[in-house]
């Protein structure tokens, strides 16, 4: 039994959805999507009928691209109702999200909750700054994130203010729901450290990329694996003795599609076999 991850899969580009549908059955094991699958609730349904007859259970947490409220999309929810109306869709598919109780592996190593979480951005990871001097200075840099069109953070004021209502949630249940002698795996779309956040091509559009509120949590609970996507940057990095594992598939560009989806998939437990350096740069995935 093993638990893999995946994210990003954009399956409105029809070469993914094309792609996926070759991906191979998985019976026994895990699966989690950790965003992006696409924009629409029938983008989800999808991967849902689709990774669901594949795998015995499914893992998601929302990438910002779900969270969109598009003039096209028939789905005109906004903010936390539209997050409540995804989180409704994954039950109706029996899919785990971060709103259910975290579950304990059930596979072989050392007692492992797997944590699912959704932790938006607040900008802190551009230059020191308000939000609106921030967005102004990546588009100085020529960036003009989506988000601000079309990611409302309805009923919350601001795209950071419910990033602090969701961290504040989420430490909440990092304190009282983790038993003694338990592991965690963390999941999130976004990153939880800065540094591990490399945009080579466009590396203004940082701010949206996760919070500083984060970046040490994988040293003050006892977590083995961290799990994101977002940045189509696909790697194995260490800190302090854990593993980070980017997983996003990306648009059709990103990836090599005479590799199938399989190549992609990325063990997450038990942990995979073979040398495990601490420290260091990146062990990059093509």
């Amino acid at each position: 039994m093993k638990l893999f991850a995946l994210s990003d899969l954009h399956i409105g580009h029809q070469k993914n959805r094309t792609a996926l549908q070759s991906i191979s059955n998985h019976a026994d094991d895990w699966l989690i999507l950790a965003g992006d699958l696409g924009e629409r609730l029938d983008h989800l349904r999808w991967c849902f009928e689709l990774f669901g007859a594949r795998f015995a259970q499914l893992i998601w947490v929302p990438g910002n691209h779900e969270l969109y409220t598009t003039p096209r999309d028939p789905c005109q929810l906004k903010g936390e109702a539209r997050y409540a109306r995804l989180v409704a869709l994954c039950r109706e598919h029996g899919v785990l999200t971060p709103e259910d109780p975290w579950p304990l592996w059930p596979g072989e190593g050392a007692p492992t909750r797997i944590a699912p979480l959704f932790i938006g951005y607040d900008y802190s990871f551009g230059p020191p700054g308000t939000p609106a001097s921030v967005i102004a200075w990546a588009a100085e840099g020529g960036i003009r994130a989506t988000d601000e069109r079309y990611l409302d953070p309805s009923p919350h004021p601001s795209r950071e203010a419910w990033c602090a209502a969701r961290l504040a949630l989420t430490r909440k249940r990092l304190d009282t729901e983790v038993a003694d002698g338990e592991r965690l795996v963390l999941i999130n779309h976004y990153p939880l450290r800065r540094d591990l956040v490399r945009l080579f091509r466009i590396p203004r559009f940082v701010p949206w990329c996760g919070t500083r509120h984060t970046e040490q949590w994988h040293v003050e609970y006892p977590v083995d694996v961290v799990v994101s996507g977002h940045l189509h940057m696909r790697a194995t990095d260490w800190r302090d003795g854990v593993r980070f594992e980017e997983v996003a598939l990306g648009y059709p560009r990103h990836w090599r599609q005479e590799r199938g989806p399989d190549a992609y998939l990325r063990q997450i437990l038990p942990h995979p076999p073979g040398p495990h350096p601490r420290e260091g740069g990146p062990t990059w995935h093509r």
